[in-house]
């Protein structure tokens, strides 16, 4: 009796443990996916045979459509993945450089994002249901941690005042929009631009925002 107890007792743990098997395998192989997802999107778009995808990430295709069924769940889940690691680098970067660094570090990081998401735009303005909640999701994550890292630029007055983080989110987006096969590059150089334009007249505003008193009670830089 307590031999086919301890038989059953054996049995349930392998039972047990073939799930969470299962699970770890199956998320290593989604993993996988979205990886090689992220790479084939960036070099031929959004609308990349499928098969290509499965033979970069090392499964089948029927593997690629049990985790993601239509077309459309894999863009979502590669737009959503990079945005939280999009959006998880802004407190990062500001604990690791100043304010004005940050910011910039952060809007290559982002320009990065969009450039490399050709065919994106249309899919989502495509009318298709499955992308209806990625705005939202759009303005909850990356809006705030902009507008956190936009901020922190301000009060170091290291950037002038008065620029809003939605402006900067589209302008960045705006200038992704180069010739094919030169999207990064340009974009590259002219969010370097945009950045240096924030900065222009930074000082000169933060200078006449403090009080005459203050102004005459700074010490002067040493000869």
């Amino acid at each position: 009796m307590k031999k086919r107890i301890a038989e059953r007792t054996d049995d349930q743990q392998l039972e047990n443990s073939k799930p969470r098997q299962m699970r770890a395998d199956g998320q290593r192989k989604m993993s996988s996916i979205l990886d090689a997802a992220i790479e084939v999107f960036a070099k031929s778009g959004v609308d990349a045979p499928v098969r290509e995808i499965a033979e970069k990430a090392g499964v089948g295709l029927g593997t690629v459509y049990r985790h993601f069924p239509r077309r459309s769940d894999l863009i979502v889940a590669v737009f959503r993945t990079q945005m939280e690691a999009c959006a998880d680098a802004a407190p990062d970067l500001a604990s690791r450089y100043e304010p004005g660094e940050a910011l910039a570090r952060w809007m290559q990081r982002y320009m990065d994002f969009v450039a490399t998401k050709r065919g994106l735009a249309a899919a989502l303005h495509s009318g298709d249901p499955a992308y209806s909640a990625l705005p939202g999701y759009f303005d909850k994550r990356l809006r705030p941690a902009l507008q956190t890292l936009l901020e922190a630029a301000v009060a170091a007055g290291v950037v002038r005042p008065g620029i809003e983080a939605d402006e900067l989110l589209r302008a960045v987006a705006t200038l992704c929009h180069g010739r094919h096969g030169e999207e990064p590059v340009y974009a590259r150089r002219m969010v370097e631009l945009l950045v240096d334009g924030l900065r222009y007249g930074a000082s000169t505003r933060t200078e006449k925002s403090l009080k005459p008193d203050a102004r005459r009670n700074r010490k002067a830089p040493a000869k």
